[in-house]
């Protein structure tokens, strides 16, 4: 969200955010008994990555990264492999690099763009101007001073990365949720009125004029007021020639906030203003089909709109997310494919699936065995595909505080806070086309009785 902000864990240099979205607590679906997902493994080629699928597309797919997480090898190893585009998270907000008045620090962003340079990797700028994460001393300025200040940052750091950002979150936010339409109190609303945000492009684009940009904000996904005032600001820009070139439609959803029904239709009507539109910030809690679903229809609706110029991911794995507890993302917290990969990749048209495009495929089903007041069994069935394998492994996820007492008939590795289990054999990963085996487990309920979670199964 960029908003971001984010409440990550405490740890990862967490995103504040400012505004909370509907429901964000979303437990884990149960994944019914015998339902399988599937996940094929192989080297990746060009034609089964995201960044690749979605470049053939015309598109980018990017994704949010965190300086403090470049230094971790899995983190890195998926972020070169399957992206295009990056997203600093929070390296660039106005506390980062403007943290004391007219002294600017660009070391964490720096690096993130140095990153993606080397490796071919477009980069958008995030953010220039938002409500939150303001040192202190923007708040306090007079009208006038404000005014100076705000025209001083967009402008020092547009100049320091001119001609190397694809696309500028110029303004963030500056709407209210609910059903009147009206901007959102702010530092630059309440002393500089309703014109900041036509100043803050007219500066950008006086700054560096070949960067495209974009006005972003959140719960605009469907038609609804909010996004109808967007929708009408972004119409009197174009009529007047104030410099706007795209709109970023964050895209957080859950249960509680799906994707709308008439997303694609919302999408194209800011297309048909003649800007650019943008998923900026994609996460979807949930698991299984019903996630791997929604990112599939939310990759087909870009798609689907010509001026849909890309996506962009909000994290790398589940578990630095903001919104970790939903699993909301593409890849673990043991950057294993999820099958809402598979849906992403396949809506892109790539080929292969899961963790590549080989020929060696497995699926996995979960069913419950003995149950107790305090606790149950549950068995996972690993079903080769169509040629022999000689390994897998599977992910088993369960819901806090639930916890994994006991394990049998494979090997077990966990994530740090001990609720994904990663599962390999225990002599038991060689199985003939179409063969099975399978592995079991205790889960102690600590009150909770929902079933585990499955990620997708990677064969060799």
């Amino acid at each position: 969200m960029v908003t971001r902000t984010s409440i990550g864990p405490a740890s990862a240099s967490p995103r504040r955010h400012s505004r909370t979205h509907p429901a964000l607590v979303f437990g884990l679906t149960a994944l019914l008994a015998g339902a399988g997902v599937t996940a094929l493994s192989g080297t990746a080629d060009a034609a089964s990555t995201l960044g690749s699928a979605a470049a053939g597309k015309g598109r980018y797919f990017g994704t949010a990264v965190a300086a403090n997480h470049l230094g971790e090898t899995p983190y890195v190893s998926t972020l070169d492999t399957e992206f295009g585009s990056v997203t600093p998270e929070n390296e660039m907000k106005w506390d980062a690099v403007e943290s004391t008045r007219n002294s600017f620090t660009f070391g964490a962003a720096d690096q993130i763009v140095g990153h993606a340079q080397g490796k071919g990797m477009k980069i958008r700028g995030h953010t220039l101007v938002w409500h939150s994460q303001l040192p202190g001393w923007v708040s306090g300025l007079a009208a006038g001073d404000l005014r100076t200040a705000m025209n001083n940052h967009i402008t020092q750091v547009m100049q320091h990365y001119k001609g190397q950002i694809h696309s500028w979150d110029v303004v963030n936010e500056a709407f209210q949720d609910g059903s009147s339409g009206a901007r959102r109190s702010s530092p630059f609303q309440d002393k500089l009125g309703n014109g900041f945000i036509e100043e803050a492009f007219r500066t950008a684009r006086a700054a560096d004029p070949a960067a495209k940009l974009c006005y972003n904000d959140y719960n605009t996904d469907g038609v609804n007021a909010k996004s109808n005032a967007v929708y009408a600001m972004v119409k009197d820009f174009k009529a007047r020639g104030v410099p706007i070139d795209c709109v970023g439609f964050q895209s957080h959803f859950n249960s509680a906030s799906p994707v709308p029904g008439d997303y694609q239709t919302n999408l194209q009507r800011f297309a048909d203003l003649g800007v650019d539109v943008q998923i900026t910030e994609l996460d979807i809690e949930g698991s299984g089909t019903s996630q791997a679903t929604s990112y599939g229809n939310v990759v087909k609706a870009c798609l689907a709109v010509s001026r849909c110029t890309g996506i962009t991911v909000w994290g790398v794995t589940d578990k630095y997310s903001w919104r970790s507890s939903g699993t909301p993302l593409l890849f673990d917290g043991n950057y294993t494919k999820k099958p809402a990969y598979d849906a992403v990749l396949t809506a892109l048209g790539g080929s292969g699936s899961g963790s590549g495009g080989g020929t060696a495929a497995c699926s996995v089903s979960y069913s419950k065995a003995t149950e107790w007041s305090d606790r149950f069994n549950g068995t996972v069935t690993v079903t080769a595909g169509g040629s022999a394998i000689s390994g897998w492994s599977t992910t088993v996820t369960v819901t806090p505080p639930q916890k994994i007492s006991a394990t049998w008939n494979g090997t077990p590795t966990w994530d740090s806070g001990g609720n994904v289990m990663t599962m390999k054999p225990n002599g038991n990963g060689t199985l003939a086309a179409g063969a099975s085996t399978s592995f079991g487990f205790t889960v102690m309920k600590n009150g909770s009785g929902a079933a585990p979670t499955l990620g997708a199964c990677t064969a060799s």
